[in-house]
């Protein structure tokens, strides 16, 4: 088995073959310059003064030996071996026998290497710069002769080992033979190829001249601005070139009072003075520091600096070092991200409060007031929203919702289903179906996102409050003696949920009575359970008296609602006043019910005169209040059921006539042609009045009526 490779398995031995390798063409190199070949007439070129192991140097053809005073012994003494056993070829090339004809310079002699100690080995593979290579002084089994220095076997200084292995000047082992490292290391170890260096001279080099440098002069190479002052008046010692640079020349010597004017308006003297007398180091982040004028070079732009003011002392006296790192590009970056941060959430609100009702409809019967508080600064727009809708014949439609979520999304959102509800109003149907069709189209427009809702109906005729909630909070309503009832029921999940039949509920709304419609944002607190703030909102409501308007603020205030809080907050308050005096003159019923027959509609023309002119309207509008409810009342003679009932309202606004019957038909406008009989009485109702419509009454039956708008109304 060729015994070099299977030396090659083992580090130590490739590392110290690879040493010898290297020093053999370190010693070719020499030959090549110290001596020239010579023919010795022959045909054969024999070396002149070269340097290599014994075996290397064979004879000529001829059989004269190498001379030279340079030349090395032809062999070198044998070497015994406790083995009776035959040695090896004194040397191998790639695993074969030497032969006179090969070059075997750049071949290490295997036994050289085995026969060695280790110790002597390691320290010999590689010398230091300028070091010769003493022959070896103890003999080994192998049967070649070992290596010997000679003139030619100088090493070379500041060779290489081996490529990316550069061997440090000093960090060698010392000359001579079987010397080994001080730290016990392996002296002059060969390091194997594509191995980092053990130690980085440019690095240490490095090192050791920044640790030559003095204070001062290392300061001054620093890039951010230092300053030293010392004594009770900090009186400067030294400022860098950086500091220069940034604030102008400094006399040392002088009071920094007078000579750092600077520090004296970013009020660092009061902290340099608690750093001398504390001995703790302080720091202030980001201090703006005004344009220097008449400053050579001085910054055309107002900077931003920490400062750090650190306790210095010594023998005689104490000071302080003051420190300043820019950083303007930091803050700048931070002011262009808030400022960012503000234009989208001014767009946000923006959107929000467009998507909102721009004014309440008023209606006759209630008085109502809204507000919205978006969150602060570090909260992002929601989905919350509110609506006042007119239904006609004197019933209104109240409704708020919270979209969850923030940001422009929610926004949207919120727009969207604010338009549907409006639309979704005019069908004048039950509570509960407006949320069932919401519900639905709230899935199609984001499925992500949920939302919750209340949808109330108010109709003065009845005196309560019809309602039916999505998940949303409980609504309030405070009577006029102060009591305050909470809607519990009827309440299902939040909108986009699906698979949910809502059911309508209802709340006594009699004369005197506030109700409130609110969000989550009013009432909740992280710190707290929702119920808990639900009673403080009682608690509240059940003190807060006056206005709607009145009402708002004082709800705001007492749940602690600022500009600052964290979540976005809507709020509806709307009253059922109590009218008297020449107020309650202004608003007025009048019913009767019929059981059909020919005699209804002459009863109904009777019934409406009368009362039209008890209410002293004009002419006019008597006569057309007459021919509307003949009309209404012959409709349902026709297409209703059984009972019947005309309801003459007026308000400070408006008259309106109502009939009720027990059909749940809806009637519509349709054209009719000229050869036709019937037909023609809703679209006379339509022609003669403000507005009209239909819908369908809770106990069955449908309800259809008309408005007209009283004069200077």
């Amino acid at each position: 088995m060729n015994f070099t490779r299977w030396s090659a398995r083992l580090p130590g031995t490739q590392r110290r073959t690879a040493a010898a390798q290297a020093a053999i063409k370190a010693r070719a190199r020499s030959a090549g310059t110290s001596g020239s070949g010579t023919d010795d007439g022959n045909g054969t070129t024999r070396r002149g003064s070269g340097a290599g192991t014994g075996d290397e140097e064979t004879e000529a053809v001829g059989g004269e030996p190498p001379t030279g005073p340079t030349a090395a012994p032809a062999t070198a003494p044998p070497a015994t071996s406790d083995s009776d056993r035959p040695a090896p070829p004194a040397a191998t090339v790639s695993g074969r026998a030497a032969h006179p004809h090969d070059d075997v310079s750049d071949t290490p002699t295997v036994p050289a290497a085995r026969s060695r100690p280790p110790a002597e080995a390691e320290a010999g593979s590689l010398t230091d710069p300028g070091a010769e290579t003493a022959p070896d002084s103890a003999p080994g089994p192998a049967s070649g002769p070992e290596q010997e220095a000679g003139p030619g076997r100088e090493a070379e200084p500041g060779r290489e080992a081996e490529p990316g292995r550069e061997a440090e000047p000093g960090w060698g082992a010392a000359s001579g033979t079987g010397a080994g490292a001080a730290d016990g290391t392996e002296a002059g170890a060969a390091l194997e190829p594509g191995a980092e260096t053990a130690f980085d001279e440019t690095g240490w080099q490095r090192r050791r001249a920044i640790d030559a440098l003095p204070v001062r002069a290392l300061l001054g190479e620093v890039p951010a601005l230092a300053a030293v002052v010392h004594g009770p008046e900090h009186r400067i010692a030294f400022v860098n070139d950086a500091y220069s640079r940034v604030f102008g020349p400094r006399p040392t010597g002088a009071a920094a009072r007078e000579a750092l004017p600077e520090l004296v308006e970013l009020g660092l003297l009061p902290l340099m003075d608690q750093v001398r007398r504390s001995g703790r180091p302080r720091t202030v982040k980001s201090r703006r520091v005004p344009p220097q004028q008449g400053v050579p070079g001085g910054r055309r732009r107002p900077g931003y600096y920490t400062f750090t003011c650190t306790p210095i002392s010594t023998s005689g006296d104490s000071g302080v070092l003051i420190f300043a790192a820019d950083v303007t590009d930091q803050v700048e970056a931070a002011e262009r991200l808030r400022a960012s941060e503000r234009r989208q959430r001014e767009a946000a609100v923006t959107l929000q409060r467009s998507l909102l009702p721009q004014e309440l409809e008023q209606p006759d019967d209630l008085r109502v007031a809204a507000t919205y508080q978006p969150g602060g600064t570090d909260a992002a727009v929601g989905g919350d929203w509110y609506d006042v809708i007119t239904l006609g014949a004197g019933r209104t439609a109240l409704v708020i919702g919270d979209v969850m979520g923030r940001g422009v999304r929610a926004a949207a959102v919120m727009g969207q289903l604010r338009t549907a509800v409006r639309a979704y109003a005019r069908l004048d149907l039950p509570p509960h179906e407006i949320l069932q069709l919401l519900d639905g189209l709230a899935a199609e427009i984001d499925a992500s996102q949920i939302a919750t809702c209340v949808y109330a109906v108010h109709d003065p005729n009845e005196g309560c409050l019809s309602y039916a909630s999505a998940g949303h909070v409980p609504i309030l309503v405070r009577e006029a003696d102060g009591t305050v009832l909470r809607a519990t029921e009827h309440t299902g999940p939040p909108l986009g949920t699906g698979g949910w039949l809502h059911t309508s509920g209802s709340l006594p709304l009699p004369e005197g009575a506030t109700a409130v419609l609110y969000t989550d944002g009013l009432i909740e607190r992280r710190d707290a359970d929702i119920d808990e703030g639900v009673a403080a909102l009682e608690h509240a409501f059940a003190g807060a008296t006056g206005s709607p308007d009145i009402v708002c603020d004082r709800l705001l205030r007492a749940l602690g609602i600022t500009e600052d809080h964290d979540d976005d907050v809507a709020l509806l308050v709307f009253q059922h006043p109590a009218r008297t005096g020449p107020d309650a003159e202004l608003f007025h019923n009048a019913a009767l019910d019929l059981l059909g027959g020919t005699e209804a509609a002459p009863r109904a023309r009777a019934f409406a005169s009368g009362v039209l002119a008890s209410w002293r309207f004009p002419t006019e509008l008597r006569d057309l209040g007459v021919l509307a409810a003949s009309e209404l009342v012959a409709n349902s003679l026709q297409h209703g059921t059984p009972p019947m009932r005309l309801l003459l309202r007026r308000t400070d606004r408006r008259l309106i006539i109502e009939v009720t019957d027990g059909d749940d038909h809806l009637p519509r406008r349709c054209r009719a042609e000229p050869a036709d009989e019937a037909g023609r009485g809703i679209s006379i109702i339509a022609t003669i009045a403000s507005a009209w419509g239909s819908r369908r009454t809770p106990g069955g039956g449908k309800s259809v009526w008309c408005e007209f708008a009283l004069p200077g109304r």
